[in-house]
């Protein structure tokens, strides 16, 4: 292994994992009663893609802020609305959310990070680069860590210890075939291209 390389993954080893944040527990604690029995696995879920962004760059309070609300929001439709088809009820309750939060001017780009999280390829939007963050940290929590664009299997390892899945995976499978079983001409509509 290269000394940089080695250095990195020794540096992001000793990265601590955040499993508390504010703003993640007080959107997530509205929404406990309505997840229910996945309310472990849907916030470890919320965690892992907030800790994953968050090995990108280094990120203002701000964007930290936006990547938590993106982060809770991003597959909140699931439960809202009952459904797989669960991008557009999500956007909206982020925008509910932002709206009586008194943090409008942020709805655009965080219902792009909400609306594009599944798109297969980059998303290139200078006004809003948290839009491919987002997608990016996504990407490596729903494969596992399989595409990890640069985050150490170390670091994905450490945080799947301090936040385990409880589930989650399982849980979108069971979803995901119930769906494809009742809509097969439409077997994955949280797909964006």
């Amino acid at each position: 292994m290269r000394p940089q390389r080695m250095f990195r993954v020794m540096m992001e080893s000793y990265v601590q994992v955040e499993t508390s944040n504010t703003v993640i527990e007080e959107i997530l604690g509205l929404w406990r009663a309505r997840i229910g029995s996945q309310y472990e696995a849907y916030r470890g879920h919320v965690y892992r893609v907030y800790n994953y962004c968050l090995q990108f760059r280094l990120f203002s309070e701000e964007e930290r802020e936006k990547l938590a609300i993106a982060a809770c929001f991003h597959d909140i439709g699931i439960w809202s609305d009952d459904t797989l088809d669960y991008i557009p009820p999500s956007v909206a309750e982020a925008k509910k959310y932002l709206a009586s939060s008194g943090l409008e001017e942020w709805s655009e780009e965080i219902a792009m990070m909400v609306e594009l999280h599944h798109k297969p390829s980059p998303c290139h939007d200078e006004r809003f680069p948290l839009v491919e963050v987002f997608r990016k940290g996504d990407l490596v929590d729903f494969s596992f860590g399989l595409f990890r664009f640069g985050i150490s299997r170390e670091y994905v390892r450490h945080a799947n210890a301090q936040l385990p899945n409880a589930g989650f995976h399982r849980f979108l499978l069971r979803v995901g075939f119930d769906w494809m079983c009742k809509h097969p001409f439409n077997p994955f509509p949280f797909i964006r291209w």
